[in-house]
């Protein structure tokens, strides 16, 4: 029969140990998340982007970073229900400004992972879904 003392030390011990492996795998974790995400951000190149050399984009960016999907969405309506093709707020023309180059001079698709469409939706938790359908690299000259 044991005291109640030592099962109150063996059982603080096994609780201790218990936390230490959860901390352990935590740590392990967020190390191998940080090394994934480096590898991906560092597909395109920094500064390739025409929007690199740009002060503004068709709309102030917090504006732009709150409502672009409305836009795309209205522009989509236009086009498709109206038959009206205008480039003011396309998503071709999202891509054709914000797409980067490798190191090679290819285009880095915009959903690639770490790169400018998909890097804010991960971010936000938000779907990506435009791709499915439309070009992720700029198809013009």
């Amino acid at each position: 029969m044991s005291k109640p003392g030592r099962d109150n030390q063996a059982g603080a011990e096994k609780a201790m140990k218990g936390k230490l492996g959860i901390g352990l795998l935590l740590t392990f974790c967020l190390a191998a998340f940080g090394a994934f995400g480096t590898v991906h951000a560092a597909q395109g190149v920094e500064g390739t982007a025409r929007a690199d050399k740009l002060d503004a984009c068709v709309a102030p960016t917090a504006f732009m970073r709150r409502n672009h999907f409305e836009l795309i969405e209205h522009q989509r309506d236009i086009t498709v229900h109206e038959g009206i093709r205008k480039t003011d707020n396309s998503l071709a023309g999202c891509v054709d400004c914000h797409v980067r180059k490798d190191a090679q001079g290819n285009h880095v698709p915009v959903n690639a992972p770490g790169e400018f469409c998909s890097a804010c939706h991960e971010f936000a938790g938000a779907s990506l879904d435009c791709f499915t359908c439309h070009a992720t690299r700029p198809t013009g000259n």
